[in-house]
């Protein structure tokens, strides 16, 4: 534990990136890989959450729900959130790993409720708890709910799992020439229109000082070397001078 940067972590990873090279929903060689990723820093003593999107089976359905009423799409949307929690907690107990799921909207037949203190027990406990069904609000993203769930369990870090390398001036994926930071400040995000996280979720972390690390998930070993202190992907922190690498 001693060698570790961060020793409790929250993981926050899209539903899109489930998917795989499919059009929609889990693609489980992905899921396979994401467990192997966190039993690696699982067996050194990190404790981590999960906070998982639902785009890969919301989109399926965004088209129906383009004429919803907002609070009923919102709540179709942490359904679809609780269905890729369930697939990652599966993936994850495949590789001997303990975990437990807790949701914001009640569903005792197949998950805890949420409650602050018993996650942080689980995570003492040295359990994987994924944290299903958004913030269980309306209007507020699975961004907003890593940030908030982050603060909650007293997280060192929220780790943002994507399939680039960091945080760019513009996307790389459709601008070779795109500028990489590999540190800024969270108001540098703001003033200059990054999609890092939504606009709630960075002042959250803002006002309390919780740093955000970008990085791709999709490359073996980066979550390790990043909670060993490597400087992997960008971080995002109060000031440029908080990265030590």
């Amino acid at each position: 534990m001693s060698s570790l940067k961060y020793k409790r972590i929250l993981l926050k990873l899209s539903g899109e990136s489930l998917m795989g090279a499919q059009g929609y929903g889990i693609d489980n060689t992905v899921l396979d890989q994401f467990a192997e990723e966190i039993k690696s820093i699982h067996q050194l003593g990190v404790q981590v959450g999960i906070v998982i999107g639902g785009g890969n089976i919301f989109r399926g359905v965004s088209k129906a729900a383009e004429n919803m009423d907002r609070v009923q799409a919102d709540h179709m949307g942490m359904l679809a959130t609780v269905i890729n929690s369930l697939a990652m907690q599966d993936a994850l107990e495949r590789h001997q790993i303990f975990t437990r799921l807790l949701t914001a909207i009640k569903m005792e037949q197949i998950a805890e409720p949420f409650i602050r203190r018993r996650a942080i027990r689980h995570l003492e406990k040295e359990r994987v708890v994924i944290f299903g069904a958004g913030t269980g609000n309306p209007y507020f993203t699975t961004d907003t709910a890593a940030a908030l769930r982050a603060v909650e369990i007293e997280a060192d870090v929220i780790i943002k799992g994507t399939r680039v390398e960091g945080v760019y001036d513009s996307d790389p994926e459709k601008n070779p020439t795109a500028n990489f930071f590999p540190h800024i400040s969270y108001l540098d995000v703001l003033k200059k229109g990054l999609r890092v996280m939504d606009l709630t979720a960075i002042t959250l972390c803002q006002e309390n000082t919780l740093p955000i690390v970008v990085m791709n998930m999709n490359t073996k070993g980066n979550l390790l070397r990043l909670c060993q202190g490597e400087p992997v992907g960008t971080l995002v922190s109060e000031a440029i001078s908080d990265y030590s690498g």
